[in-house]
């Protein structure tokens, strides 16, 4: 089974070196997904010095793993946003997002980019009479916002479901090959790359300067945080205002003839489909969902088989040579974090929170950030996702559920009591919380028979962390944090990795 995603078995990046000196540039990016490339690649076609940064390999993190719907239909969206904000910013987000489709569109269309776009009709599904009436209000929504979608009972696909919300026009693509063009003419255009270089600090000198884990230094009078959790975090709480969450996929071999459309329902647990072409020969049905809290003390292996199960049933796929999981924020109003991290400093900027809809919203963040940095006035959207914004008594009933949950994980860690597991019993790639000399530690023993011992307290706030045995991975269920099975940081909010614990000591 090839753990890794569809996307990246067929194409290719070229290595960069890691930072081994100080430097200085107008722009510093840090991550190099679809917002930092795309960010990337405009500001250098302008000129601007830019220099990228990514603490793995360009495209290795969310982007690598999405499922690349490029599509305005967010799930249930539009009815939730005009209750927290109103109509005129619910409408605001969705033409927003549609900037980031046409966006897509236009570039792929003039550069003849080869990356399998195809137009497709989106449908949002229920197949349980309780989401009805949440549909019915979804499609009120749109004819309030004026965007074009209709109630139907038909659907290309057949699946079982009792209604759905169409939404035409939408589509569908592969993003790294996508992505691959606007890269390589970031490069073109003087774009510095350093891979496998970890940022770990804002300092404020002569200028802002990024301080990397080997201790240099880019100086830049722009910074952008393009990276799944705002490096920078310490200075706007995101660990407070937003939530991980994890969802899987499995590719499936399709072998009849796909009927057409890009679906996802309402209802738990989630099932996304969409066709996607490997080599330009062989087509794969990708089924994902199963999203689930990251951290979450649950049987990760499980959710791959509940995808399987449901492509063998509704399609009778058997062969699913790809599975992988991905990893995503989504700020309490849902509605994504992209601008000037404070009010008083409109030259650093984030943008974070896409809610897995970050096709259209990395790409959206990429323009905005790039208009600020370069017209140096207001963008038009900038007000709508601004990170300062709090959105009263929704907002606030969020935030007091979520740090809830935040500290009964905490708690439910601390005061958990793991049954002892001898060390020298471990069978290959079998992992177990136990205890050593009385402290809580994770071991692993990996397929070269090496055992891996390690403090299961997260180094970012103290939660306990649990083991993902699909990505063999530790995960912190209160902000998303996630460890490789040796202690090396994946994804923050943290920056430290997980302590080794030396058994000779």
């Amino acid at each position: 089974m090839n753990s890794k995603s569809i996307w990246r078995t067929d194409t290719a990046f070229q290595d960069f070196p890691k930072l081994q000196e100080s430097k200085e540039t107008e722009v510093c990016i840090v991550g190099a997904g679809l917002t930092g490339i795309t960010a990337a690649y405009l500001l250098s076609k302008k000129g601007m010095k830019v220099i990228l940064l990514e603490a793995n390999q360009v495209l290795s993190g969310v982007t690598g793993n999405t499922s690349a719907k490029v599509t305005a239909q967010h799930g249930m969206i539009y009815s939730e946003l005009i209750d927290t904000f109103g109509e005129e910013k619910a409408k605001q987000y969705y033409q927003a997002n549609r900037d980031g489709m046409d966006f897509i569109k236009n570039e792929i269309t003039e550069h003849r980019i080869d990356c399998n776009y195809e137009e497709q009709d989106a449908f949002l599904f229920t197949n349980d009479d309780a989401y009805l009436p949440q549909l019915d209000k979804e499609a009120e929504a749109y004819q309030t916002l004026g965007i074009p979608g209709e109630l139907t009972s038909e659907m290309p696909l057949d699946i079982p479901f009792k209604q759905a919300l169409k939404m035409p026009g939408q589509a569908q693509f592969h993003p790294l090959k996508y992505l691959q063009f606007m890269f390589e003419e970031a490069v073109k255009n003087g774009t510095e790359v350093y891979e496998q270089t970890v940022a770990m600090k804002l300092e404020y000198n002569r200028q802002k300067t990024v301080m990397t884990k080997d201790e240099y230094r880019v100086a830049c009078d722009y910074l952008i945080a393009a990276t799944q959790f705002p490096y920078i975090d310490h200075q706007g709480l995101y660990f407070a205002k937003m939530y991980a969450e994890q969802s899987h996929i499995v590719a499936g071999k399709w072998t009849g003839t796909y009927p057409g459309g890009i679906y996802i329902n309402a209802e738990n647990p989630i099932r996304s489909i969409r066709t996607a072409t490997l080599n330009n020969k062989d087509t794969y049905l990708l089924i994902g969902g199963e999203n689930h809290r990251s951290g979450e003390k649950l049987d990760e292996t499980s959710c791959y088989a509940n995808l399987k199960a449901f492509a063998k049933e509704q399609f009778e796929i058997t062969d699913f040579p790809y599975q992988w999981s991905a990893q995503d924020f989504t700020t309490l109003d849902k509605m994504p974090y992209i601008g000037p991290i404070t009010g008083d400093d409109p030259s650093i900027l984030i943008a974070t929170g896409y809610k897995k809809w970050g096709m259209t919203n990395g790409t959206l963040a990429a323009k905005i950030m790039t208009d600020i940095i370069t017209k140096k006035d207001e963008h038009p959207y900038e007000g709508l996702f601004s990170p300062q914004r709090f959105t009263s008594k929704p907002m606030l009933q969020n935030l007091f559920r979520f740090n809830m949950e935040v500290a009964t994980e905490f708690l439910k860690g601390k005061l958990s009591f793991p049954a002892s597991k001898e060390i020298d019993t471990l069978e290959i790639d079998e992992a177990a919380i136990t205890t050593v000399k009385g402290d809580r530690v994770g071991i692993y023993k990996d397929m070269e028979d090496q055992v891996h011992v390690l403090d299961t307290t997260c180094t970012h706030l103290g939660c306990e962390v649990n083991w993902n045995g699909a990505d063999r991975t530790w995960d912190c269920p209160c902000h998303g944090s996630r460890y490789h099975y040796d202690g090396e940081v994946m994804a923050g909010p943290a920056k430290k990795p997980l302590r080794k614990i030396s058994l000779d000591d």
